[in-house]
């Protein structure tokens, strides 16, 4: 898409992409997302959240009809954390384009909202929601959203992916958030790697509308695009030694057997995408409300022993990307740690909209 204009100029923009396995914990009203957010920090253009998990993943959650308060409070507490950022602090040092007459006046004690929902989509437990400035709205436009389940039988939607693609002024984005399948036992990476495949292949947007506008059908064929979720790589350690490598903090010999790396490094998928330097603790599994990992508190054994991953990953691909941060936050909710990649974006802006 980029290029599309005969004349654009090149506009950056910062994106704030998250993924987070919630383990079907849904979070109380009350509860407090700002820090995640970086709401004290942050000045995002548009949010891209990913969840797993938003509900348990048995039978009738499967196979039933969707719980639709699962997305509405999900979307209720975003809503309230992204909008307590001061709007002052909001637009302070940004490029301002065209600003769009607000749609919901009245609203938060009268105060327009400054961020807004483009987007939001759930599969089962794989949710996706992406949120703009309000004044951005009207530059976001083709939104398409496709799911591609993986799980049982190969197709319902415990896992999988859910994409959501748009236009920003001419530049084409893509999101796959996904959780691939789990098991720590070996070979289980191969299952992984075919989901990542069946994801790359069979999600497709619908067809293009007529010419000139080109939009890409595929994850791979657009100009920006990111892949985040709950990957459930492993480390290809026994977990004794996994363990006994985390409490050395010998980090490099860890992320040397992360099975995400191996599999790239021996190019069995995901030629050509990046990863972001992990400094970060692996943030799987803990015990809930607790920095605790589990196995690690004898009290609390089950039959289950999950040594320590980077089970939480975000990959990107294509021109004018760069990564600012990668790094997880310490919210307790779940078995898991969300992961947080910061992106300056560069995007082709018709020069009749700068």
């Amino acid at each position: 898409m980029e290029g599309s204009s005969s004349i654009s100029l090149k506009r950056t923009y910062r994106l704030f992409v998250s993924t987070w396995n919630v383990g079907g914990l849904l979070p109380s009203d009350d509860a407090e997302l700002e820090e995640w957010l970086d709401i004290k920090n942050g000045h995002y253009d548009i949010y891209i959240l990913g969840f797993q998990e938003v509900v348990p993943l048995n039978a009738r959650n499967v196979l039933g009809p969707k719980n639709r308060r699962v997305l509405e409070r999900w979307s209720s507490l975003i809503r309230k954390s992204l909008n307590k950022l001061p709007s002052s602090k909001l637009h302070e040092g940004k490029q301002k384009v065209h600003p769009m007459k607000e749609e919901e006046e009245g609203k938060e004690g009268g105060h327009a909202q400054e961020f807004e929902c483009v987007e939001s989509k759930q599969m089962v437990g794989i949710l996706v929601s992406v949120w703009a400035r309000s004044d951005l709205r009207r530059c976001i436009s083709h939104r398409c959203i496709a799911c591609v389940g993986c799980g049982v039988m190969g197709c319902l939607g415990n896992k999988g992916s859910v994409s959501i693609r748009f236009l920003l002024h001419e530049t084409s984005f893509c999101f796959a958030c996904c959780h691939f399948a789990s098991g720590g036992k070996e070979g289980d990476e191969v299952k992984r790697n075919t989901n990542a495949m069946e994801i790359l292949s069979r999600t497709t947007f619908p067809s293009s509308p007529p010419p000139p506008l080109d939009l890409p059908q595929k994850i791979t064929d657009h100009d920006r695009v990111f892949l985040f979720g709950d990957l459930n790589y492993r480390i290809s350690l026994p977990n004794a030694s996994t363990r006994s490598l985390m409490e050395q903090n010998r980090w490099s010999i860890l992320l040397q057997k992360d099975q995400l790396r191996m599999e790239v490094s021996k190019g069995k998928l995901f030629e050509d995408w990046q990863e972001g330097a992990i400094t970060f603790f692996p943030t799987y599994k803990y015990y809930l409300n607790s920095d605790k990992y589990y196995g690690c508190v004898p009290t609390q054994e089950s039959g289950k022993s999950r040594a320590p991953a980077w089970c939480d990953r975000i990959l990107w691909r294509g021109e004018g990307i760069n990564q600012e941060r990668y790094d997880r936050c310490e919210l307790r909710l779940s078995d898991h740690r969300p992961v947080r990649g910061i992106f300056v974006v560069d995007v082709d802006v018709p020069k009749s909209s700068s």
